[in-house]
């Protein structure tokens, strides 16, 4: 199946290619062209589970070696001991789907609207791009590839957030730019450090730390740790993000917290605590204390809040405290908590910027203090806004709850002081998350009517909202649907750690 794993990485690039050759006469059509590509890099997507038989037991072989369900392993620079090393399993593949779909809503969206700022067929090229350069991060099982990959969207989502952001998108998008450049630089010491000490970039025959010495591992985890840490982004390293969401279009705000930031928190679990667990186990006091220390803030931020997307922004910090918790614990319920949490955040926050978009759009403005009278003025609108809210604040039944439950009680199950004391300030943090989004609700649904009346959604919107509303609904319900992928990769990932 190496064919499906080229086609997932060659059709995106493609499309952006021929977006790029297309006349400027034709924006229109070489949107619903880069449309049409977005769909087509779904198929190979969804073929991947089926590409090995064995695909939920191959890991009992070899509990510690990544055991892909389809792999491509190509040398491709000899001299340089450097593999075009793809492949894809159980950790990977939920987030390539959500990377798959969000991009397929997002350059759907174009075909609709196109915010001011440049011609709409260069904005669904970059979002292609971006697409592919995400894919590449998460498919990628050698290190020097993971990097470049992982480069690959640094200029895409610049040129997106200054291209066609608000009034202070350039600022915005140079403060992105610096922070993540700062992040790559401690990535690809780490990156070298690895690779040069053991030998080997390739990330399969690297888990569990062979042939990496303790302190070697100590030195490269916190080099990967703090890379990571920006690019999630985590608490106190997340300063970018809030300029970042405000000023970014809606489909670039979608990407944004949907996927790009989830290749932090899945290189902390694929190479943080794959390749250098011991590092992992050495740094995971630290990193618990600084989850929720994410959680708290990032909640008590989102309550003096006054702007939308400003409040949904810092809310991402919480959430994604939330998954560093169940990353910190180590244990089999803690890395299930981040992965499953990973995938409602994307799901719940890509569906919250497109209503938060689509109410300025309609409104003008963002400002909570100008906002009101949506249920009596938009009722669907606002219904499905409330939606997304109490699936963010973590209501049993919807995506949200599993993954920050249980973080809970993994870092319980972890056991001693730290790990109960930092599980009971995790549970208050999931309060103070439900008040703010209550007051979220209680000004922009409820409050009273302010400045002009939105419209309701149209059945373009309804096309791209209700996929992550029907998804939202269904991982909550049954979580198993991104738990039995995980459990085997989940499985190695401990074993090493023991």
């Amino acid at each position: 199946m190496s064919v499906a794993l080229v086609a997932v990485l060659l059709i995106p690039a493609l499309g952006a290619a021929v977006l790029a050759l297309m006349p400027k006469t034709q924006d229109q059509a070489a949107r619903k062209t880069g449309t049409i590509f977005a769909a087509a890099a779904l198929i190979p997507i969804v073929v991947l589970p089926f590409a090995r038989d064995d695909a939920w037991s191959s890991y009992s072989v070899n509990p510690l070696a990544v055991r892909p369900w389809a792999e491509l392993d190509l040398s491709w620079v000899p001299a340089l001991r450097l593999d075009f090393h793809l492949g894809v399993d159980g950790v990977s593949y939920p987030l390539i789907a959500l990377t798959g779909l969000l991009t397929l809503l997002c350059c759907a969206y174009t075909v609709r609207k196109v915010p001011e700022g440049g011609p709409g067929r260069t904005l669904v090229a970059l979002l292609l791009v971006l697409e592919t350069g995400i894919l590449g991060t998460f498919l990628a099982l050698d290190l020097i590839l993971f990097f470049l990959f992982f480069e690959v969207v640094l200029l895409p989502m610049y040129a997106v957030i200054a291209g066609w952001g608000g009034p202070d998108r350039r600022r915005a998008a140079r403060k992105f730019v610096l922070y993540t450049l700062f992040g790559s630089v401690l990535l690809l010491l780490g990156v070298v450090l690895v690779a040069v000490t053991a030998g080997t970039g390739d990330i399969a025959q690297l888990t569990g730390g062979a042939g990496l010495s303790r302190s070697v591992q100590y030195g490269a985890f916190a080099l990967f740790a703090i890379a990571f840490a920006v690019k999630a982004p985590l608490w106190p390293l997340h300063t970018w993000l809030p300029d970042a969401h405000t000023q970014a279009p809606t489909v670039g705000s979608v990407i944004l917290a949907g996927v790009l930031l989830k290749m932090g928190t899945y290189g902390l679990i694929r190479i943080g605590v794959g390749v250098t667990p011991l590092g992992a186990e050495w740094a995971a006091p630290v990193l618990g204390v600084l989850a929720v220390a994410a959680v708290l803030a990032g909640s008590l931020i989102c309550l003096r809040q006054t702007e939308l997307k400003r409040l949904i922004a810092y809310s991402s910090v919480g959430h994604m405290g939330f998954v560093l918790l169940g990353i910190a614990t180590l244990t089999a319920t803690g890395l299930q908590a981040a992965l499953l949490g990973n995938v409602a955040h994307g799901l719940i926050t890509g569906l919250l910027f497109f209503l938060a978009g689509a109410i300025k759009d309609r409104a003008h403005t963002g400002e909570l203090a100008d906002l009101g009278g949506l249920r009596e003025s938009a009722p669907r609108l606002a219904g499905l806004l409330g939606f997304a809210a109490i699936a963010s604040l973590g209501l049993p039944g919807l995506a949200g709850f599993w993954g920050e439950a249980f973080a809970v009680v993994a870092a319980v199950e972890r056991g001693g002081g730290l790990w109960v004391t930092l599980a009971v300030l995790a549970a208050i943090g999931g309060a103070l998350t439900a008040a703010y989004f209550l007051r979220l609700l209680r000004k922009v649904t409820h409050g009273p009517a302010k400045g002009s009346v939105p419209s309701e959604i149209t059945g373009a919107e309804w096309l791209a909202w209700s996929p992550l509303a029907a998804l939202t609904l269904a991982v909550g319900v049954a979580p198993a649907l991104v738990l039995a992928a995980t459990s085997a990769p989940v499985r190695a990932l401990t074993e090493a750690l023991r």
